[in-house]
């Protein structure tokens, strides 16, 4: 999953599932909206051998204070691999393909 041909493979479920769970309403691949790019994300990421399950773990849990003071909703209703595949696809810069 975290290899790069693994996550090109699901980046049009990912885009999908984004989609479907409204991140879309407040993020985009490369600019700021109400909260930050995708690219932003996987920057601040970058190198950290569990980046992977640290932005699972806010997807899923939500909050604020990270990238500013607009809390992000918790998606708690999202299972395991969907929040993997989100992350995966966040931290690879959004791809479309």
């Amino acid at each position: 999953m975290t290899s790069t041909a693994a996550l090109a493979v699901d980046a049009a479920a990912a885009k999908a599932l984004a989609s479907k769970s409204a991140c879309l309403a407040c993020h985009a691949v490369d600019k700021k909206l109400v909260g930050p790019s995708y690219k932003d994300v996987a920057a601040k990421h970058k190198g950290q051998a569990d980046a992977l399950e640290k932005v699972a773990a806010r997807i899923k849990s939500g909050g604020a204070g990270v990238y500013g003071p607009v809390p992000m909703p918790a998606q708690a209703q999202l299972k395991d691999d969907e929040l993997k595949l989100l992350a995966g696809w966040i931290l690879a810069g959004a791809p479309d393909q």
